[in-house]
Protein backbone atom coordinates (compact mmCIF):
# COMPACT_ATOMS: atom_id res chain seq x y z
CA UNK A 1 0.00 0.00 0.00
CA UNK A 2 2.88 2.45 1.11
CA UNK A 3 4.82 1.75 -2.41
CA UNK A 4 1.34 1.96 -4.36
CA UNK A 5 1.21 5.69 -2.42
CA UNK A 6 5.09 6.52 -3.25
CA UNK A 7 4.31 5.62 -6.73
CA UNK A 8 1.13 7.67 -6.97
CA UNK A 9 2.86 10.75 -5.62
CA UNK A 10 5.93 10.39 -8.31
CA UNK A 11 3.50 10.30 -10.85
CA UNK A 12 1.79 13.72 -9.30
CA UNK A 13 5.40 15.09 -9.61
CA UNK A 14 5.59 14.09 -12.93
CA UNK A 15 2.96 16.24 -14.19
CA UNK A 16 3.94 18.72 -12.51
CA UNK A 17 7.21 19.01 -14.12
CA UNK A 18 5.16 18.51 -17.55
CA UNK A 19 2.83 21.37 -16.69
CA UNK A 20 5.71 23.99 -15.88
CA UNK A 21 7.03 23.00 -19.03
CA UNK A 22 3.80 24.04 -20.33
CA UNK A 23 2.17 26.39 -18.61
CA UNK A 24 -0.28 27.71 -21.09
CA UNK A 25 -2.08 24.56 -20.71
CA UNK A 26 -3.66 26.16 -17.47
CA UNK A 27 -5.84 28.76 -20.34
CA UNK A 28 -7.84 25.04 -21.27
CA UNK A 29 -9.54 25.00 -17.41
CA UNK A 30 -9.73 28.32 -17.02
CA UNK A 31 -11.48 29.17 -20.66
CA UNK A 32 -13.97 26.26 -19.63
CA UNK A 33 -14.55 27.46 -16.09
CA UNK A 34 -15.86 30.75 -17.94
CA UNK A 35 -17.75 28.97 -20.55
CA UNK A 36 -19.84 27.01 -18.06
CA UNK A 37 -20.29 30.02 -16.10
CA UNK A 38 -21.99 31.45 -19.13
CA UNK A 39 -23.57 28.12 -20.25
CA UNK A 40 -25.02 28.73 -16.41
CA UNK A 41 -25.85 32.63 -17.01
CA UNK A 42 -27.45 31.08 -20.46
CA UNK A 43 -29.90 29.20 -19.15
CA UNK A 44 -30.20 30.23 -15.91
CA UNK A 45 -31.12 33.65 -16.65
CA UNK A 46 -34.44 33.31 -18.86
CA UNK A 47 -35.42 30.95 -16.78
CA UNK A 48 -35.70 33.05 -13.80
CA UNK A 49 -38.35 35.00 -14.96
CA UNK A 50 -40.34 31.38 -16.11
CA UNK A 51 -42.08 28.66 -14.19
CA UNK A 52 -38.92 26.21 -14.56
CA UNK A 53 -36.37 28.93 -12.74
CA UNK A 54 -35.03 26.10 -9.86
CA UNK A 55 -34.67 23.75 -13.09
CA UNK A 56 -30.95 23.93 -13.37
CA UNK A 57 -30.34 23.83 -9.52
CA UNK A 58 -32.42 20.59 -8.88
CA UNK A 59 -35.52 21.70 -7.20
CA UNK A 60 -37.27 18.31 -6.97
CA UNK A 61 -40.85 19.41 -7.26
CA UNK A 62 -40.47 21.06 -10.43
CA UNK A 63 -38.47 18.01 -12.25
CA UNK A 64 -41.90 16.08 -12.07
CA UNK A 65 -42.76 18.27 -15.37
CA UNK A 66 -41.63 16.86 -18.37
CA UNK A 67 -40.52 20.12 -19.92
CA UNK A 68 -38.15 20.87 -16.87
CA UNK A 69 -36.30 17.34 -17.61
CA UNK A 70 -35.98 18.20 -21.46
CA UNK A 71 -34.57 21.51 -20.27
CA UNK A 72 -32.45 19.76 -17.37
CA UNK A 73 -31.41 17.59 -20.63
CA UNK A 74 -30.29 20.42 -22.73
CA UNK A 75 -28.47 22.51 -19.98
CA UNK A 76 -26.42 19.01 -18.91
CA UNK A 77 -25.55 18.06 -23.17
CA UNK A 78 -23.66 21.94 -23.28
CA UNK A 79 -22.37 22.23 -20.23
CA UNK A 80 -20.62 18.51 -20.58
CA UNK A 81 -19.65 19.55 -24.30
CA UNK A 82 -17.71 22.68 -23.06
CA UNK A 83 -16.25 20.50 -20.08
CA UNK A 84 -15.08 17.78 -22.66
CA UNK A 85 -14.23 19.99 -25.39
CA UNK A 86 -11.39 21.73 -23.35
CA UNK A 87 -10.52 18.96 -21.65
CA UNK A 88 -9.46 16.91 -25.04
CA UNK A 89 -7.51 20.15 -25.89
CA UNK A 90 -5.55 19.88 -22.90
CA UNK A 91 -5.06 16.24 -23.49
CA UNK A 92 -4.19 16.69 -27.02
CA UNK A 93 -1.74 19.12 -25.97
CA UNK A 94 0.09 16.81 -23.21
CA UNK A 95 0.17 13.98 -26.23
CA UNK A 96 2.08 16.60 -28.50
CA UNK A 97 4.28 17.34 -25.84
CA UNK A 98 5.29 13.43 -24.58
CA UNK A 99 5.70 13.33 -27.98
CA UNK A 100 8.74 15.37 -28.52
CA UNK A 101 6.71 18.60 -29.73
CA UNK A 102 5.83 22.24 -28.27
CA UNK A 103 1.86 22.94 -27.96
CA UNK A 104 -0.03 25.72 -28.64
CA UNK A 105 -2.91 26.58 -27.21
CA UNK A 106 -3.84 26.95 -30.89
CA UNK A 107 -2.90 23.17 -31.32
CA UNK A 108 -5.27 21.93 -28.64
CA UNK A 109 -8.44 23.65 -29.57
CA UNK A 110 -7.61 22.49 -33.64
CA UNK A 111 -7.68 18.95 -31.94
CA UNK A 112 -10.36 18.98 -30.10
CA UNK A 113 -12.38 20.71 -33.47
CA UNK A 114 -11.44 18.10 -35.53
CA UNK A 115 -12.85 15.76 -32.86
CA UNK A 116 -16.80 17.57 -32.51
CA UNK A 117 -18.79 14.27 -33.62
CA UNK A 118 -17.14 12.04 -31.20
CA UNK A 119 -17.24 15.12 -28.13
CA UNK A 120 -20.59 15.35 -29.07
CA UNK A 121 -21.67 11.73 -28.78
CA UNK A 122 -20.43 11.61 -25.60
CA UNK A 123 -21.89 15.19 -23.97
CA UNK A 124 -25.58 13.36 -24.99
CA UNK A 125 -24.60 10.15 -23.41
CA UNK A 126 -22.63 12.36 -20.52
CA UNK A 127 -26.23 14.42 -19.97
CA UNK A 128 -28.42 10.97 -20.58
CA UNK A 129 -26.62 9.68 -17.52
CA UNK A 130 -26.56 12.55 -15.44
CA UNK A 131 -30.19 12.78 -16.45
CA UNK A 132 -31.07 9.42 -14.96
CA UNK A 133 -29.06 9.74 -12.14
CA UNK A 134 -31.08 12.89 -11.12
CA UNK A 135 -34.23 10.99 -11.68
CA UNK A 136 -32.94 8.57 -8.93
CA UNK A 137 -31.95 11.19 -6.75
CA UNK A 138 -35.15 12.41 -6.90
CA UNK A 139 -37.28 9.45 -5.70
CA UNK A 140 -36.11 9.58 -2.34
CA UNK A 141 -34.37 12.08 -0.45
CA UNK A 142 -32.06 9.92 0.99
CA UNK A 143 -31.94 6.24 -0.99
CA UNK A 144 -32.20 8.31 -3.57
CA UNK A 145 -28.95 10.48 -3.43
CA UNK A 146 -27.17 7.74 -1.80
CA UNK A 147 -27.92 5.10 -4.92
CA UNK A 148 -27.13 8.17 -7.06
CA UNK A 149 -23.95 8.86 -5.49
CA UNK A 150 -22.94 5.38 -5.89
CA UNK A 151 -24.16 4.72 -9.38
CA UNK A 152 -22.65 8.43 -10.23
CA UNK A 153 -19.02 7.44 -8.36
CA UNK A 154 -18.92 4.31 -10.30
CA UNK A 155 -19.98 5.74 -13.76
CA UNK A 156 -17.19 8.18 -13.18
CA UNK A 157 -14.05 5.54 -12.44
CA UNK A 158 -15.64 3.43 -15.62
CA UNK A 159 -15.37 6.54 -17.77
CA UNK A 160 -11.65 7.76 -16.35
CA UNK A 161 -10.18 7.18 -19.34
CA UNK A 162 -12.90 8.33 -22.38
CA UNK A 163 -11.25 11.72 -23.22
CA UNK A 164 -7.72 10.20 -24.21
CA UNK A 165 -9.30 7.46 -26.01
CA UNK A 166 -11.79 9.95 -27.97
CA UNK A 167 -8.76 12.53 -28.55
CA UNK A 168 -6.22 9.66 -29.75
CA UNK A 169 -8.90 7.03 -31.19
CA UNK A 170 -11.86 8.79 -31.96
CA UNK A 171 -14.72 6.26 -31.47
CA UNK A 172 -17.79 6.82 -30.46
CA UNK A 173 -19.62 7.08 -27.11
CA UNK A 174 -19.68 3.44 -26.35
CA UNK A 175 -16.55 2.42 -27.76
CA UNK A 176 -14.89 4.65 -25.91
CA UNK A 177 -16.72 3.46 -22.61
CA UNK A 178 -15.07 0.02 -23.33
CA UNK A 179 -11.84 0.96 -23.91
CA UNK A 180 -11.70 3.53 -20.72
CA UNK A 181 -13.13 0.51 -18.53
CA UNK A 182 -10.10 -1.86 -20.01
CA UNK A 183 -7.55 0.13 -19.47
CA UNK A 184 -8.70 0.85 -15.87
CA UNK A 185 -8.93 -2.82 -15.18
CA UNK A 186 -4.74 -2.96 -15.30
CA UNK A 187 -3.88 0.62 -13.79
CA UNK A 188 -6.61 1.23 -11.09
CA UNK A 189 -3.98 1.24 -8.51
CA UNK A 190 -1.92 3.46 -9.35
CA UNK A 191 -4.79 5.52 -11.32
CA UNK A 192 -6.79 5.67 -8.19
CA UNK A 193 -3.77 6.96 -5.86
CA UNK A 194 -2.01 8.96 -8.10
CA UNK A 195 -5.57 10.99 -8.53
CA UNK A 196 -5.14 10.93 -4.01
CA UNK A 197 -2.02 12.55 -4.37
CA UNK A 198 -3.20 14.85 -6.62
CA UNK A 199 -6.23 15.94 -4.51
CA UNK A 200 -3.71 15.66 -1.38
CA UNK A 201 -2.08 18.86 -2.83
CA UNK A 202 -4.28 20.54 -3.88
CA UNK A 203 -6.29 20.04 -0.13
CA UNK A 204 -2.98 21.58 1.32
CA UNK A 205 -3.37 24.41 -1.09
CA UNK A 206 -6.45 25.25 -0.67
CA UNK A 207 -5.73 25.28 3.50
CA UNK A 208 -2.95 27.35 2.47
CA UNK A 209 -5.48 29.87 0.98
CA UNK A 210 -7.62 29.85 3.54
CA UNK A 211 -5.38 31.82 6.01
CA UNK A 212 -5.38 34.88 4.04
CA UNK A 213 -9.64 34.27 3.82
CA UNK A 214 -9.48 34.24 7.55
CA UNK A 215 -7.07 36.71 8.33
CA UNK A 216 -8.93 39.29 5.76
CA UNK A 217 -12.04 37.93 7.63
CA UNK A 218 -10.36 38.87 10.96
CA UNK A 219 -9.40 42.39 9.79
CA UNK A 220 -12.72 43.28 8.74
CA UNK A 221 -13.76 42.70 11.80
CA UNK A 222 -11.09 45.06 13.38
CA UNK A 223 -12.43 47.83 10.87
CA UNK A 224 -9.50 47.12 8.55
CA UNK A 225 -11.62 47.17 5.47
CA UNK A 226 -9.50 47.82 2.83
CA UNK A 227 -6.75 45.27 4.21
CA UNK A 228 -9.55 42.75 4.66
CA UNK A 229 -10.35 42.90 1.01
CA UNK A 230 -7.64 42.55 -0.28
CA UNK A 231 -6.54 39.57 1.63
CA UNK A 232 -10.05 37.71 0.97
CA UNK A 233 -9.05 38.64 -2.84
CA UNK A 234 -6.21 37.39 -2.64
CA UNK A 235 -7.03 33.78 -1.03
CA UNK A 236 -10.07 33.47 -3.91
CA UNK A 237 -7.60 34.01 -6.62
CA UNK A 238 -5.29 31.57 -4.81
CA UNK A 239 -7.85 28.80 -4.68
CA UNK A 240 -8.92 29.76 -8.23
CA UNK A 241 -5.17 29.11 -9.53
CA UNK A 242 -5.59 25.67 -7.18
CA UNK A 243 -8.31 24.27 -9.03
CA UNK A 244 -6.31 25.71 -12.42
CA UNK A 245 -3.47 23.63 -11.62
CA UNK A 246 -5.09 20.36 -9.92
CA UNK A 247 -7.19 20.13 -13.85
CA UNK A 248 -4.16 20.55 -15.53
CA UNK A 249 -2.29 18.14 -13.68
CA UNK A 250 -5.42 15.63 -13.74
CA UNK A 251 -5.64 15.86 -17.33
CA UNK A 252 -1.51 15.33 -17.89
CA UNK A 253 -1.81 12.35 -16.30
CA UNK A 254 -4.75 11.17 -17.86
CA UNK A 255 -2.81 11.27 -20.95
CA UNK A 256 0.33 9.68 -19.73
CA UNK A 257 -1.29 6.49 -18.45
CA UNK A 258 -3.28 6.26 -21.33
CA UNK A 259 -0.15 6.37 -23.60
CA UNK A 260 1.49 3.86 -21.72
CA UNK A 261 -1.28 1.51 -22.18
CA UNK A 262 -2.35 2.07 -25.72
CA UNK A 263 1.15 2.05 -27.33
CA UNK A 264 3.43 1.05 -24.68
CA UNK A 265 4.87 4.41 -25.03
CA UNK A 266 6.65 6.33 -22.38
CA UNK A 267 6.77 9.98 -22.31
CA UNK A 268 9.92 11.25 -21.38
CA UNK A 269 9.35 13.06 -18.48
CA UNK A 270 8.14 10.14 -16.44
CA UNK A 271 9.96 7.17 -15.45
CA UNK A 272 9.15 3.73 -17.35
CA UNK A 273 8.99 2.63 -13.89
CA UNK A 274 6.54 4.46 -13.03
CA UNK A 275 3.85 3.33 -15.02
CA UNK A 276 5.10 -0.39 -15.02
CA UNK A 277 4.21 -0.44 -11.78
CA UNK A 278 1.05 1.56 -12.66
CA UNK A 279 -0.26 -1.09 -15.20
CA UNK A 280 1.12 -3.84 -12.55
CA UNK A 281 3.70 -5.53 -15.29
CA UNK A 282 5.94 -4.62 -17.89
CA UNK A 283 4.89 -4.41 -21.44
Amino acid sequence: MFERIANGWELTKASWQCLKQDKELLVFPLVSGIACLMVLASFGVPLWFSDYKNVVFGDGDQLRDPIAWVILFAFYTVNYFVIVFFNSALVACAMIRFRGGNPTVGDGLNASMQRLPQIFAWALVSATVGVILKAIESRSAKLGQIAAGLLGAGWSIATYFVVPVLVVERVGPVDAVKRSFAILRNSWGETVVAKFGIGFFVFLASMAMMLPIVGGAMAIAANQVALGIVLIAAGFIGMIIVSLISTALNSILLAALYLYAADGEVPQQFDRNLLEHAFGAKR
